[in-house]
């Protein structure tokens, strides 16, 4: 299976970024922009296994407690053929432990995950290439501040689906 760890987020946050990107499709030529259902921000890809024991176990020794985590901007990976655009997480030390409380318990059971500086952020397209007018600076006025409350972790499943990517929580963990 294709696992990744996430946080996800409420109906109310869901729309709000929906809505940023249905206007940055309006700005594209091409694009592959998230669906709804799929918004979430990645805490630790996993990538192939089917130890999701370990993985359970990993997340079960999390002792974060819950907390806001504040959304805006908009930032772009550069890559041949189209870029991945994103909305980012303002810094938030909760959201670092929490982060650092994964890697070691993924360390402990074994996995290897991504070494490195996390860079929490919310994908709303992949592959975009933006028209000629596109004016990054006045789009990110029309972005609102967005306020999450975190107070879960989620082991996701990704698969193809009948062509569509499909995520499906296969366990969580709230936060407490």
């Amino acid at each position: 299976m294709r696992l990744f760890i996430a946080l996800n987020f409420d109906e109310k946050m869901k729309s709000d970024l929906y809505s940023v990107i249905k206007r940055l499709d309006k700005f594209s030529e091409q694009g592959n922009f998230t669906r709804w259902e799929n918004l979430h921000l990645t805490l630790h890809f996993i990538g192939e296994t089917s130890n999701v024991k370990g993985l359970k176990t990993a997340m079960d020794k999390v002792n974060s407690k819950p907390f806001d985590l504040i959304f805006k901007g908009l930032g772009c990976f550069k890559r041949n053929g189209g870029d991945i655009y994103w909305i980012g997480a303002e810094k938030s030390e909760p959201l670092d432990i929490l982060h650092k409380e994964l890697y070691d318990a993924l360390l402990e059971q074994g996995f290897s995950p991504e070494k490195g500086k996390f860079k929490p952020h919310l994908t709303l397209g992949r592959r975009v290439i933006l028209k000629k007018n596109f004016n990054k600076s006045e789009f990110e006025k029309t972005i609102p501040l967005m306020t999450s409350h975190i107070g879960r972790i989620s082991l996701m499943r990704s698969q193809r689906i009948q062509g569509k990517l499909v995520y499906t929580e296969i366990y969580g963990k709230n936060l407490k």
